[in-house]
C-alpha cells in the first residue's frame, strides 16, 4: 500500500473494492481496525479513519460491541459512485478529444463497438 495517497485512504478503497466484487457481502463483519493495521502493518487509528469514513459515507454500519458491517445498498451505491467516478475520468476526456477530432457521435460509437469486438475476440 503505497501510491501516494493516504493511507486511510487506500484502507477504504480495498473494502469498497471486497464490496463491489462480493467478496464482503452485504451485512457481513469486515475485519476489525486492529486486524486490518496488523495485515497493513499500520497504526490501527490509521486503519479506524478509513473504516469510519465508510460509516459516514453510509457502507458501513457499527453493532455495539460487535463490530463493523457491510450495509444494505452498499454494493449498488458503490457501483453508481464507480460508474460515475468512470464516466467523469474517462468518458468526459474521450468526448472533448473526439469535439477536437471532429469525430461525430455516430462514428465514435463505431469506433468503441469495433475495439470491444476486438476485445471479445482476443
Amino acid at each position: 500500500m503505497d501510491d501516494g495517497r493516504p493511507i486511510f485512504l487506500q484502507i477504504a478503497e480495498q473494502i469498497e473494492s471486497s464490496i463491489i466484487d462480493g467478496s464482503l457481502a452485504e451485512e457481513t463483519q469486515v475485519p476489525s481496525t486492529n486486524e486490518l493495521a496488523a495485515f497493513h502493518r499500520i497504526n490501527p487509528a490509521t486503519a479506524a479513519k478509513g473504516v469510519n469514513q465508510l460509516v459516514d459515507d453510509g457502507i458501513l454500519y457499527k453493532k455495539r460491541g460487535i463490530g463493523m458491517f457491510v450495509s444494505p445498498g452498499a454494493q449498488a451505491k458503490l457501483r453508481q459512485q464507480r460508474r460515475d467516478q468512470f464516466a467523469e475520468q474517462y468518458l468526459q476526456p474521450l468526448f472533448t478529444e473526439a469535439a477536437k477530432l471532429g469525430i461525430a457521435g455516430s462514428e465514435l460509437r463505431a469506433m468503441i463497438e469495433h475495439h470491444l469486438t476486438k476485445e471479445q475476440q482476443a
